[in-house]
């Protein structure tokens, strides 16, 4: 299936479609933000440019937005969402797997800022964590992918960076909310299923949207 998408309500069209999104090729056959939609209309600032529109879909509830697939930034419609957290996260908090010694430090220091303050752009994160220095950045940064790997946290919108008297004045910035808070808002429910369930259930829904045996094989062994 060919996709030649130029507005974001197109591309709505194909993430509600295909159910996954991924921003930069990532699954062999499959389509992503940058293969369907025109280089020349990225980064012109304009309602045209699909680098705006990533966080959009997050901030108007269309689809969770995240690093959820191999430390790369993917899109997931909302009917599908629930079934990659079954399949991509965990059914314990990450203070019980921070306990059992399967999350890092960081990530828990980080998880529990997001939780106190919903919606936290990435600079005041970076602040509170206490994680400002530069030999810190690497720390800080894989910290954030651990926790989009395992879907406990979203990006869930951009905060523009505005001086005293309300302009804007430099870089916008991502903000991130914990998963449950993005999905309560949103009205996403879970699912009464298990893992492998999940797992069948987007293999099928993969299938039956046309992607072939090596696309089906390439999701296969990411969802483990």
């Amino acid at each position: 299936m060919d996709y030649r998408v130029k507005t974001y309500e197109e591309a709505v069209n194909v993430i509600e479609e295909i159910g996954l999104l991924p921003l930069a090729p990532l699954i062999p056959d499959f389509p992503s933000l940058n293969s369907i939609t025109l280089e020349e209309s990225w980064h012109t600032g304009t309602e045209y440019d699909p680098w705006n529109w990533r966080t959009k879909f997050s901030a108007d509830g269309i689809a969770g937005y995240g690093k959820f697939m191999k430390k790369k930034s993917v899109l997931v419609s909302r009917q599908l969402l629930p079934y990659f957290k079954k399949v991509l996260g965990y059914d314990s908090t990450v203070e019980e797997r921070y306990y059992n010694g399967n999350v890092s430090k960081e990530a828990l220091h980080i998880y529990r800022i997001i939780y106190q303050e919903e919606g936290i752009d990435t600079r005041a994160l970076r602040t509170r964590a206490e994680l400002r220095e530069k030999e810190n950045k690497k720390l800080f940064e894989n910290a954030l992918v651990e926790l989009q790997g395992t879907m406990d946290i979203v990006i869930s919108g951009i905060q523009e960076k505005r001086n005293e008297d309300g302009e804007k004045n430099g870089w916008s910035s991502t903000s991130f909310e914990t998963y449950n808070s993005w999905a309560k808002r949103n009205q996403i429910g879970s699912i009464g299923v298990d893992k492998e369930e999940a797992k069948k259930y987007l293999l099928t829904h993969f299938k039956n949207v046309g992607r072939n045996e090596t696309s089906l094989k390439k999701l296969e062994k990411i969802f483990g």
